[in-house]
């Protein structure tokens, strides 16, 4: 090879020197993290319910919702045949319609009562004003004392009329307030038979995202089976640990960006929300040995997801600005 021609090669090969150390340049101190930051990933989490039937056994007959849909809260989730319990219903609505027919005839048997007491008291007033004057006619030998001692049996008579009819009274209210009870007990039956009814509908407790849906049409459910899981994207955080070296340099409520593949570009602010008191190893997720058995801390970073971008299971990466350890 002449001697132009080594130069030629040369001459061509000092550019591409040049664009690889800019290169390796660029990543190495711009594409870095500053000394003072720390950079942590883990996996996005959001609360999650597991959302079944409660109490009730039946088949499952409506199921207007899939995996990944957005219901709001209230929306109906899923239905099962009703028809037992609506007859249950029927029933004890049945039930309270004679129990109040009765407390009405307790109440009209003690008006009775209370009119044949009033009615006694009259009687024996009566009888007790006949015989004290048939008492005085016949110490005035006005009257013979066969006539005196009629008016005392009469009013002896009297007397334990308006003592039966008293405890008939007393027996009369105690049907009462039995009836009463009774209708407490029949509303509270009632009562139970319809919350039980409102059981064979499955409704959204919150807004959120169906992750999971465990159930089919025409599947008999079972009071606990799960039928979805719902998850809330309102309130998302980050799960990552940290080395036991940092763990001091990291503060409660501290900031936090947020970055994802999904959305390049995009930064999410959060806070976080709990350091663990106790070190553990890390996850067995991690691939290597070596970084498996290294003592770590757990975080979580609480993130504000107004816009519900970032979902459960999404990885992610978290930018927290450190702290000298001796800072409070």
């Amino acid at each position: 090879m002449s001697f132009r021609r080594k130069n030629q090669l040369l001459a061509a090969g000092v550019p591409v020197s040049v664009a690889v150390v800019i290169a390796v340049a660029y990543f190495w101190f711009w594409r870095q993290p500053p000394a003072n930051t720390l950079v942590v990933s883990g996996n996005i989490e959001a609360h999650q319910s597991v959302l079944s039937f409660k109490t009730v056994q039946s088949r499952l007959i409506e199921l207007p919702f899939d995996e990944g849909q957005w219901v709001k809260e209230g929306t109906l989730l899923a239905r099962v045949e009703n028809h037992d319990y609506k007859q249950q219903v029927a029933v004890d609505e049945a039930a309270l319609i004679a129990q109040e027919r009765q407390l009405a005839l307790a109440l009209r048997n003690l008006d009775a009562a209370k009119r044949t007491v009033a009615s006694d008291r009259a009687d024996l007033w009566e009888k007790t004003i006949d015989y004290r004057r048939d008492e005085e006619l016949w110490a005035n030998s006005v009257i013979p004392a066969q006539t005196r001692d009629l008016a005392k049996t009469a009013l002896k008579q009297s007397r334990a009329a308006l003592l039966r009819d008293q405890a008939l009274q007393a027996a009369s209210q105690e049907s009462v307030s039995v009836a009463q009870a009774n209708i407490k007990s029949a509303q509270q039956t009632l009562k139970l038979a319809q919350i039980v009814l409102g059981y064979t509908r499955l409704y959204a407790p919150f807004s959120g995202v169906i992750l999971v849906r465990n159930a089919e049409l025409g599947e008999d459910m079972q009071p606990g089976t799960p039928v979805f899981t719902l998850a809330d994207l309102d309130h998302v955080w980050l799960r990552a640990y940290i080395n036991e070296t940092d763990i001091g340099r990291i503060r409660f409520g501290q900031t936090a960006l947020i970055t994802t593949d999904s959305y390049p570009g995009q930064k999410y602010v959060g806070h976080i929300s709990m350091i663990s008191q106790n070190a553990e190893f890390t996850p067995k997720s991690v691939e290597t040995h070596a970084e498996r058995v290294t003592l770590v801390y757990r975080i979580r970073i609480d993130i504000e997801n107004q816009s519900h971008e970032l979902k459960p299971g999404m990885p992610a990466d978290a930018t927290i600005e450190l702290v000298s350890s001796g800072s409070p």
